[in-house]
């Protein structure tokens, strides 16, 4: 028989804010989708609940009575360093973290590796970083659940056949181009800003610093802003939000 995968992903519209996670569970061939949201979260709590959600549905249906070993993956690397590095070390200083502070998230830490502790056998969980919104299937099908329920949006979840499912779960092959785009996103955002441009009830309008950009666009709706990083890319950012 094949190993039980799983695929997970959080999501918070702000951070903290309105949170959704989601989970795909491939098991004894048969595919179940998972989902939740909370009013006021963050980003690391969801990430943490999709995976905790995942575990307790296994050993709710006994599904690790089948002795095969189970694969999450997950984009998150907080979740990964989390339990297999640092979860030890905050309980034997209980639960301080190097610096003496409270561990962030206690309450799911906790939760979660009373879980895995109750799991039988030795290693029955491999832990798998994807890079996120890169056309995983599974990855973007969690991301899709997740954003639902963080929006409130209604989301139909799959509990059927493999063989039924319309998704390439057991892909984990992800879009050059995607993968491409999201690493010059990131290149980007770590380059110094010429300027910030925004379209608010469809004026353009430019900042010179975050701050004052920021003031005009939290909290309101139908917002666009981006951050340029020269004369010529501003030229442009303004000619994109003007047409």
């Amino acid at each position: 028989m094949e190993n039980i995968l799983i695929f997970t992903d959080g999501s918070s519209r702000g951070n903290p804010g309105p949170g959704g996670w989601g989970t795909v569970v491939v098991a004894n061939q048969r595919v179940v989708e998972l989902g939740g949201g909370e009013v006021h979260t963050t980003n690391n709590r969801m990430e943490m609940q999709a995976v905790i959600s995942a575990i307790d549905f296994l050993i709710e249906y006994e599904l690790l009575t089948l002795n095969l070993k189970c694969v999450v993956y997950t984009d998150s690397a907080y979740v990964i360093n989390g339990i297999t590095k640092w979860v030890a070390g905050w309980k034997a200083r209980g639960w301080l973290t190097l610096q003496k502070e409270q561990v962030q998230n206690r309450d799911l830490w906790e939760k979660l590796s009373y879980l895995l502790e109750d799991m039988p056998g030795d290693e029955k969980i491999q832990w798998k970083l994807l890079k996120g919104h890169v056309g995983v299937p599974g990855n973007e099908r969690c991301d899709e659940i997740a954003t639902a329920f963080s929006s409130k949006k209604t989301i139909k979840l799959y509990d059927g056949l493999l063989s039924d499912y319309s998704i390439d779960i057991k892909s984990i092959s992800h879009d050059a181009e995607k993968s491409s785009a999201r690493s010059q996103s990131k290149k980007r955002s770590s380059q110094k800003a010429y300027s910030y441009i925004s379209k608010i009830g469809g004026k353009v309008i430019v900042d010179k610093s975050w701050q004052e950009c920021e003031k005009r666009v939290r909290g309101v709706s139908g917002v666009r802003f981006k951050k340029s990083l020269s004369k010529s890319d501003e030229e442009k950012i303004i000619k994109e939000y003007s047409e």
